[in-house]
């Protein structure tokens, strides 16, 4: 009969010690500490790659509009116009989207304006912080008709 730690009759049993886990523990804990940050800034690039992407959809579709009607979308009617006829449009041939009008990647809607300030209208997104202005992801996308 084998002697483990003074115990008669106990045998090791094959786990792991304390101090194994620890230092595993560590190392899983440095390795999510250096991955963790550039995750995030990856889904934070993705987001504002999408609100672009849904940007130029909707700048589309409210070109596909003016070539119909003979005019961009009112303010008054704003981008439901892309999927709800607006009173009195003879020549809205739509809808122009076909899932409806998209909300930006942070839940937010998107900001159309006509006239815009860069162009016959504009469609933004506010950012992340869905604020005017801002840095980074709070910054807004888009904008230019």
């Amino acid at each position: 009969m084998r002697k483990v730690h003074g115990i008669p009759g106990a045998a090791r049993s094959g786990g792991f010690t304390l101090m194994e886990l620890l230092v595993v523990v560590v190392i899983i804990g440095l390795l999510v500490a250096l991955v963790a940050p550039r995750y995030f800034q990856q889904i934070g690039k993705s987001e504002r790659t999408a609100a672009a992407n849904q940007i130029d959809a909707l700048r589309k579709a409210i070109d596909s509009y003016r070539l119909d009607v003979g005019r961009f979308p009112r303010q008054e009617d704003g981008l439901q116009a892309l999927v709800v006829r607006p009173e009195g449009e003879a020549r809205w041939q739509g809808p122009y989207l076909q899932r409806g009008v998209p909300m930006d990647p942070w839940g937010n809607p998107y900001v159309y304006r006509v006239p815009g300030a860069f162009g016959d209208y504009e469609v933004l997104s506010l950012g992340r912080d869905g604020k005017p202005g801002g840095e980074g992801e709070d910054a807004d996308i888009g904008g230019d008709g």
